[in-house]
């Protein structure tokens, strides 16, 4: 496994996973990635791992997808892909939506449907990407200190890969955050049913476990059945569906990007992100 993940099983029943690549924020580039899902895999097979944290190094939970990371279509080349797209070597949309389809979209619905419940023990900022690593997780607790945003439509695209904002945010608040690339402090997040519990710094990590401690003493088949119980109901309100729709247009604004702009990104969007509302 990476250094850029590290795996604890220490504690009884329960699998720590920590993102540590903390001087660059915890930014997604493609090892980071292939690591954390690795991580997840190990837990999910582990028949004595009731739940699963996600955690993070540094001073922010994540800042997204490494943006810098100009040689992705050679970094893709060094892994098996575990999904069923390939061709990311391919010229044009064709490479790029392949790579998003694998490491993106679908790495985060692949975590959300591990069977075991799953938190995110999140600080500090968690900038568009970095909400594809805590959607798919089953609960979130919050430092006081946490902050989300997707600055996505900032960047010319209509929202980040893993389309989980209506049922998130609720249908007004996802636009009012979309439109505007705003930030929502824990609290809202917390008010808005996003978050499930937000502590102060200091007390993070040990809330976290002690919930996950709580839980991992229950039934695993009782857990695996619970979760897979309310992800159907979700889905039944027609959450794939539209997560497939967003992708779509996901790809279609990057295009879109190149065309105008030369790159997969408008180049003004730090500039347009620095007056958002």
């Amino acid at each position: 496994m990476s250094d850029l993940v590290r795996y604890d099983d220490s504690t009884p029943r329960i699998a720590r996973i920590v993102l540590n690549r903390p001087d660059a924020r915890n930014a997604q580039n493609t090892e980071l990635l292939y690591a954390l899902n690795d991580a997840f895999d190990r837990a999910a097979r582990d028949e004595g791992i009731h739940v699963v944290v996600l955690a993070a190094e540094g001073p922010h939970f994540s800042s997204g997808h490494d943006l810098r990371e100009h040689d992705w279509r050679a970094n893709m080349g060094l892994r098996t892909p575990v999904g069923t797209w390939a061709g990311f070597g391919s010229p044009g949309a064709e490479g790029l939506m392949a790579r998003e389809e694998e490491i993106y979209a679908g790495f985060s619905e692949r975590w959300r449907n591990i069977p075991k419940p799953t938190i995110a023990e999140v600080h500090g900022k968690v900038i568009a990407g970095g909400l594809m690593l805590i959607w798919p997780c089953d609960l979130i607790v919050a430092s006081e200190d946490a902050e989300f945003v997707d600055n996505v439509v900032a960047m010319g695209a209509n929202a980040v890969e893993f389309f989980n904002h209506p049922w998130e945010f609720g249908i007004r608040k996802a636009k009012e955050l979309l439109f505007t690339a705003g930030t929502l402090p824990a609290a809202d997040a917390e008010r808005i049913g996003m978050v499930n519990r937000v502590v102060p710094r200091a007390e993070l990590t040990e809330h976290t476990m002690r919930l996950a401690a709580t839980i991992a003493a229950m039934p695993l088949f009782a857990l695996k059945l619970a979760k897979r119980s309310v992800n159907a109901a979700q889905d039944a309100q027609g959450r794939a569906t539209a997560q497939q729709t967003a992708f779509a247009l996901h790809q279609l604004a990057h295009s879109h990007n190149v065309q105008v702009h030369g790159d997969i990104v408008d180049p003004d969007f730090l500039a347009r992100f620095a007056r958002r509302a």
